[in-house]
């Protein structure tokens, strides 16, 4: 997993509420278990005006030109404003994996469902939860016509900065903080122990042979 420390980048806002994972990658293009592959469907129905399938190229689609992803300052956006109850419908991890495949590494609302909040840690993307008066205030300001807003978002100080210098700050759990921090996901974590788990499992087989049969 990439780590994740300070990222500047243009805002994308996508002004609804309650995004369910369906909406960011439709069912009919979970074929497969990569984690990658997954970008150009991300918000499929909403993006594009023909419907999709999968293998349908990209330059055979037809953008939805109002859609916040087809605007030209957005389309390298990697960080995603949003509203309450982002990630909420099914566990699906695939949506994760669209967001992050796209680009995006930082979503900012002010909640999200449970089980796409903590996906979001396990595959290198940080939640960032805002109260919904300063929510309010980034959608106003992009709003404005400035579609090049562009923010810093600063994990190890927990601030994200506005283009006037203003900080606000956010909490993370410091045990994920540390993850995103060092790039480690469940797997990379366990692997820190691979030196004890395979001295284990010499023991093991020195006091348990039954369990290892030639």
């Amino acid at each position: 997993m990439q780590p994740f420390t300070a990222l500047t980048s243009h805002v994308a806002p996508l002004d609804r509420a309650d995004v369910d994972t369906d909406a960011l990658i439709p069912k009919q293009f979970m074929k497969s278990i990569a984690r990658t592959g997954f970008g150009d469907n991300l918000f499929d129905a909403w993006r594009y005006r023909d419907p999709g399938y999968p293998g349908k190229p990209q330059s055979a689609r037809e953008p939805e030109p109002d859609f916040v992803l087809n605007r030209p300052s957005c389309r390298s956006a990697q960080i995603l404003l949003a509203r309450d109850n982002f990630g909420c419908g099914s566990s699906r991890e695939h949506a994760l994996w669209a967001l992050a495949d796209y680009g995006f590494r930082v979503i900012v609302a002010p909640s999200f469902a449970d089980i796409f909040f903590n996906n979001c840690f396990k595959n290198g993307v940080l939640p960032v939860v805002l109260p919904p008066p300063q929510i309010d205030r980034l959608f106003a300001d992009i709003g404005d016509g400035r579609e090049n807003y562009r923010v810093t978002v600063d994990l190890a100080e927990q601030t994200l900065r506005l283009p006037d210098g203003e900080l606000l700050g956010f909490e993370v759990d410091a045990y994920r903080k540390h993850c995103l921090l060092r790039g480690l996901d469940d797997i990379a974590l366990t692997l820190q122990q691979a030196d004890d788990i395979r001295a284990y499992e010499r023991r093991r087989r020195t006091l348990e042979p039954w369990l290892f049969p030639v």
